[in-house]
């Protein structure tokens, strides 16, 4: 596969994952364990999750920035800015300009991508705005949301299972304000085991992140792990208000095709099923 079709399923994966209908964070929002990562890598950090949030309007700008050093004393940065915006139905569209990934990032160039999740029409839409093309993707029963339930059940079994074992260390850092909104902070350390990974010494990845039980999202976080650097995300601009319900819809100079972009026979274009997530 082509570098920029490989780019362009791994976004999509995340822009599906994004729409809230697979990954699980852990209890009350704050946290996802040790098992997040790839999303807030991207850019995705608070975005995932199986739950359905209405009566909670909001809209955002969003800033996700990546720096990794190499032991050749390279190093790599990543942004990802965007929007984000949520209506009182639960409906989200998701906006993020990505740089420093794929093969447009040597020259300096940009991508970007948008995602819409409307559960009210059982409908994920992903939105290519250089082609203006829709790929529409029929949500399953209850827009995935007893999948999602099933799935963060078993999440936090795992979880309970590394704090047992002491892997996973879970911190209250109490309640302070964020960017104008009231957020719960949670530090969580997951320490890799010596030779679990062919490491020659324990390896730490550090989260932080301050949740706001208002939005139901998370609005800021750092995240440290030794193996792909640090990475930064926060929400500003937060506006309270209802957006504008045209967000939410494909626009009239697009066309839509039915099934995520690059999939359809076993994978292939049509195929109706989501990208599958990036890899942990």
């Amino acid at each position: 596969m082509m570098r920029s079709g490989l780019m362009h399923l791994v976004l999509g994966g995340a822009l599906v994952l994004g729409a809230g209908t697979a990954k699980a964070q852990g209890p009350g929002g704050g946290h996802p364990g040790p098992f997040g990562g790839p999303m807030e890598l991207m850019g995705f950090e608070g975005m995932h999750g199986g739950k359905l949030v209405k009566g909670a309007p909001f809209s955002a700008t969003t800033s996700s920035t990546t720096q990794q050093s190499l032991q050749d004393g390279t190093t790599i940065n990543r942004t990802a800015n965007g929007a984000v915006y949520r209506d009182s139905e639960g409906r989200l569209r998701r906006e993020v300009t990505f740089t420093g990934v794929g093969p447009l990032a040597a020259s300096g160039g940009t991508h970007k991508m948008v995602g819409i999740f409307d559960p009210v029409a059982g409908a994920h839409y992903m939105l290519n705005p250089d082609k203006k093309v829709a790929h529409k993707m029929t949500l399953p029963a209850n827009g995935g949301t007893n999948k999602a339930q099933a799935f963060e059940q078993k999440m936090q079994a795992r979880q309970q299972q590394e704090e047992a074992s002491g892997a996973l260390k879970v911190e209250s850092l109490g309640t302070k304000v964020v960017n104008g909104v009231n957020a719960n902070g949670t530090r969580t350390t997951h320490t890799i085991a010596t030779g679990e990974i062919g490491n020659s010494a324990p390896i730490q990845i550090v989260s932080e992140r301050w949740y706001s039980p208002d939005l139901q999202t998370v609005v800021q976080s750092t995240r440290t792990d030794p193996r792909f650097g640090t990475t930064t995300f926060s929400l500003s601009n937060i506006q309270k208000t209802e957006p504008a319900a045209a967000l939410f819809g494909v626009p009239a100079d697009y066309t839509v095709k039915e099934g995520g972009p690059g999939f359809g026979r076993h994978g292939g274009p049509g195929s109706g099923a989501p990208p599958p997530p990036p890899a942990n």
